[in-house]
């Protein structure tokens, strides 16, 4: 298992432990902090902050590879 597959694993244990804290943007379907008020990958302003729907996307961001841009990809 690479570093990476590993911090997502370990950030989707995070996230499914205290699933209420955080919600999807239904743009990009990034899992962001529930306090955010705009996505900070793609600036849209919906989301799902339901535990079931969130606990769902953690364990699904986690088993695949990661397929979005990130700032470091930038530099």
């Amino acid at each position: 298992m690479g570093e990476s597959e590993n911090s997502r694993k370990e950030a989707a244990a995070k996230i499914i432990a205290a699933p209420g804290k955080f919600k999807i943007c239904e743009s990009c379907g990034s899992i962001v902090v529930k306090k955010a008020d705009v996505c900070p990958n793609c600036n849209a302003y919906r989301f799902d902050a339901s535990s079931a729907a969130v606990i769902a996307q953690a364990e699904l961001l986690a088993a695949r590879a990661p397929l979005s841009v990130e700032h470091e990809d930038y530099n």
